[in-house]
């Protein structure tokens, strides 16, 4: 598979955080029109590189510097037209409320903003978006049943997914099921974090207490043979980010990582950025680590987005036209939906 080949790939994202799409220039930016010293975060234009923990400070410090409708409408704009020019036509996107209100913003202010930003790059290139509100799980139980009454609200555009994000050491999966309760009651696609620094025993306790559809990361279910069987076997897709993996040491190396391993599993698998320049990577980057560092050929690529297609919290005619937007781009490629 060539590098123009991979280019050319039909691409979607189902697990990227709106505040952490933002790059280094632009945090840089922000940080002098609002005469705030980012060096603490950013050295030599790039994030500083460290532990989760470092990371969350950073992801917060970045995300207070965007302050109004513009800021966000912009930044959502700015990420969605990166992507569409990776191949990228399907992307959903993590917002959080209480980063809204840290900001300075009403929740519904935010919302609208980055849906404004989203239809300007459908407008502009075609790409199709949603929005999955989520509950941040360190900022505890009550902000995220918040979150998910918010995300249950009416009227919210392009949201369609509620989710559990933040630091998963903190709390067990059954404290947010009530949460999970109320937006699965109003319709929503359910997704959660877990099985990234916690392991197999978290994937299973959230599997059993939130019953989402789709897991963010997963892949510390790997190292359980019977609960791989059981996330194979009840067809939950996994949300996988082999960038940000490595980048947080949760795998030391590239050959570590078990991409390949849950793909040959038989699990659903999609390949995400996250949190992409915290963690020097792209969609497309995710997508040739598949291709370049797993031996994967490019009809597993394919699959990735197939997968994501099947499984993103869209409406039965908006999935109609993806599936036949993601066949028509394989033909142009020169292959079948099924070949290498």
């Amino acid at each position: 598979m060539t590098p123009d080949r991979l280019a050319r790939l039909p691409k979607a994202e189902l697990h990227c955080h709106l505040e952490g799409t933002a790059s280094p220039a632009l945090v840089q930016r922000q940080a002098a029109r609002h005469g705030v010293d980012v060096s603490d975060i950013l050295a030599d234009g790039a994030y500083r590189r460290g532990d989760f923990q470092t990371f969350l400070r950073a992801y917060d410090r970045a995300s207070a510097l965007f302050r109004t409708e513009e800021d966000y409408a912009e930044l959502t704009r700015t990420y969605l037209a990166a992507i569409a020019a990776e191949g990228a036509f399907h992307a959903e996107l993590f917002v959080s409320p209480d980063h809204a209100r840290a900001a300075g913003l009403a929740p519904r202010t935010y919302i609208g903003a980055v849906a404004a930003g989203a239809a300007r790059a459908e407008a502009d290139h075609g790409i199709v978006c949603r929005l999955i509100v989520v509950g941040v799980r360190h900022f505890g139980v009550a902000a995220v049943e918040a979150a998910a009454r918010f995300a249950a609200e009416p009227g919210l555009p392009r949201v369609s997914g509620f989710g559990l994000a933040g630091d998963e050491t903190v709390g067990r999966p059954a404290d947010f099921a009530r949460a999970f309760a109320i937006a699965g009651e109003a319709g929503l696609g359910l997704t959660a974090h877990a099985g990234e620094f916690a392991g197999p025993d978290a994937v299973r306790e959230t599997l059993d207490a939130l019953k989402p559809s789709r897991l963010g990361h997963g892949v510390r279910a790997v190292e359980d043979r019977e609960l791989l069987r059981r996330i194979a076997a009840e067809g939950v897709v996994l949300e996988v980010c082999p960038g940000s993996n490595l980048a947080l040491g949760v795998y030391p190396s590239p050959a570590a990582h078990p991409l390949r391993r849950l793909v040959e599993a038989g699990c659903r698998v999609t390949v995400n950025s996250d949190d992409p320049p915290f963690f020097a990577t792209s969609l497309a980057a995710e997508y040739a680590f598949a291709r370049d560092r797993q031996g994967l050929a490019e009809s597993v690529l394919a699959g990735f987005t197939r997968t994501a297609i099947e499984a993103a919290f869209v409406d039965k005619d908006t999935r109609r036209m993806l599936e036949e937007r993601f066949v028509a781009a394989l033909l142009a490629l020169g292959s079948g939906p099924g070949s290498d």
